[in-house]
């Protein structure tokens, strides 16, 4: 049987560690200062410019200013740190946990596929927050949980815009899906509260199968429009719902007409964007009433 051998840390290299640690850890306004400061003190002594206690009282006087510049970077440093852990208590907690573990895995793990992993993983993370920052969730296209969630919390008013186009799965295989399913027993539910839906379909070919889905929707109390293909300019053809005026959904498509990407957001540029388009659509559709 083989026994674990404990190996004595080396000493070696401590002083010259700690060293590299201090240096990086010192704001480099502070470093260039005290350089420039020894460099000034060393030449004042040997140009016989000043005395050799006045030129090394100067070179002190440099490091001193340079070290108070360093300590209010680090200040500051500190404050700004301070105000983004502000906030929910969870913040403060999980950034530390986050920041550690991830620390853990590229330095205990350097040179190794868990480290790239890592440093992956931490930038997707800090792409999702700046979405998040901007009143986006972005989520793959087989995720409707926005989708649905958003249409369960509509008070007054849903307004959808569907293109209805050829795919290899179907003209209205997504209205078909699982996904889609969940969709429409949402809507209904919001039709009983008493929420206003207008959709507007945008199609190629008038098939038997989209009037009678067009049928279904204004049976159930839906306001719904038809919108020949052509009519409105191609960057018009968009996948969307808008609830209440202030949150919406856009579907982000594949080449083969699938949706990839579904975009949640409250963001009131994305809102007022959406908002126009299914304005411009719905002016040119054909409504019954």
């Amino acid at each position: 049987m083989t026994r674990d051998v404990v190996h004595p840390r080396r000493r070696g290299g401590t002083s010259s560690g700690g060293f590299l640690r201090l240096v990086a850890h010192t704001d480099p306004v502070a470093l260039v200062g005290i350089t420039l400061s020894i460099t000034l003190s060393i030449a004042l002594d040997l140009s016989n410019a000043a005395s050799g206690v006045e030129s090394l009282l100067a070179g002190l006087m440099g490091i001193t200013i340079s070290l108070l510049v360093d300590s209010l970077a680090r200040a500051e440093r500190r404050f700004h740190l301070r105000t983004l852990l502000e906030g929910p208590p969870w913040i403060a907690q999980t950034t530390t946990e986050l920041a550690g573990a991830i620390r853990d895995a590229t330095e205990q793990h350097a040179g190794t596929r868990v480290a790239v992993e890592a440093q992956r993983r931490y930038e997707q993370f800090r792409l999702e927050a700046e979405q998040l920052a901007y009143g986006r969730i972005i989520r793959r296209g087989d995720e409707d949980e926005d989708l649905a969630g958003a249409t369960r919390a509509c008070l007054h008013r849903l307004d959808g815009l569907t293109n209805v186009m050829p795919r290899v799965s179907g003209e209205l295989s997504w209205w078909r899906s699982e996904i889609g399913r969940r969709y429409w027993e949402a809507n209904v539910e919001a039709l009983q509260r008493g929420v206003q839906v207008t959709r507007v379909f945008v199609y190629a070919n008038l098939t038997d199968e989209l009037t009678a889905l067009v049928e279904e929707q204004r049976a159930a109390g839906a306001r719904v429009g038809l919108l020949p293909l052509g009519v409105v300019s191609p960057h018009l053809h968009v996948n969307l719902t808008l609830w209440d005026l202030s949150s919406c959904w856009e579907a982000r498509m594949t080449a083969h007409g699938e949706i990839g990407e579904n975009q949640f957001s409250v963001n009131r540029t994305d809102v007022a964007r959406l908002t126009r388009v299914f304005d411009l659509c719905a002016s040119a559709a054909t409504f019954q009433d």
